[in-house]
């Protein structure tokens, strides 16, 4: 029996960018577009209904932006997967964003179709994407903030995780450039959250940067 497919809301207001990322969504076989909304307004009015497993959200949006709907959503929806999906990579708006809720950042120039695609089944298995460029700009935004509790109690092997997750791999990646399989990879990001009583992939990673500096 086929594993159901992720349910995914896009929330784009340019009409020739929203009609790709349906059409490349449904050609993914574990994905399925089932709204597109042309603003944050009518993503708070639709997505309520629709219910899906992710929101692709856009950064700048006409009236209220993707920042703001990020906040709404959060709001209802405490355990709604959101996923900044834009062109716009500035620091304070990266930061921003995932101060508001958002699980992931992508930038779109640096994101290829099957790059989408996995970080969208990453952020339905707990992970956090960011394209490394995004990665970069949160360690370099954490350099200088205090020591994280926690970190003195990770195993080198769980340090090396981290690591990986501060640069926005995905577990495949960790796996792979580790020699360790996913599901080892998983494990090890369970006992890291354990012991510095985090959450998330997000809060993981904030903990790890702060101690690097």
């Amino acid at each position: 029996m086929n594993a159901p497919k992720t349910k995914v809301v896009v929330v784009e207001d340019n009409d020739l960018m929203r009609e790709l990322l349906v059409r490349q969504l449904n050609r993914a076989p574990h994905l399925q577009c089932v709204g597109a909304c042309v603003d944050a307004e009518t993503a708070l009015v639709e997505i309520p209904r629709l219910k899906p497993d992710v929101v692709l959200m856009d950064i700048r949006l006409p009236r209220m932006n993707g920042i703001e709907c990020t906040i709404r959503l959060r709001g209802l929806f405490p355990r709604l997967n959101i996923v900044i999906l834009t062109e716009h990579g500035h620091a304070d708006l990266i930061l921003k964003a995932l101060k508001a809720g958002a699980n992931g950042y992508l930038l779109r120039e640096h994101t290829t179709a099957d790059q989408l695609e996995n970080a969208l089944q990453e952020v339905m298995k707990g992970g956090s994407p960011m394209t490394p460029d995004v990665a970069r700009k949160v360690v370099e935004y954490f350099q200088g903030l205090g020591d994280a509790p926690g970190m003195e109690h990770l195993t080198q092997r769980e340090r090396e995780v981290l690591d990986g997750l501060a640069q926005g791999w995905l577990y495949k990646e960790i796996a792979d450039r580790l020699g360790i399989s996913v599901e080892t990879a998983r494990k090890h990001l369970k006992n890291i959250y354990r012991k510095l009583e985090v959450s998330s992939r997000t809060e993981a990673v904030v903990k790890y940067l702060r101690s690097k500096s």
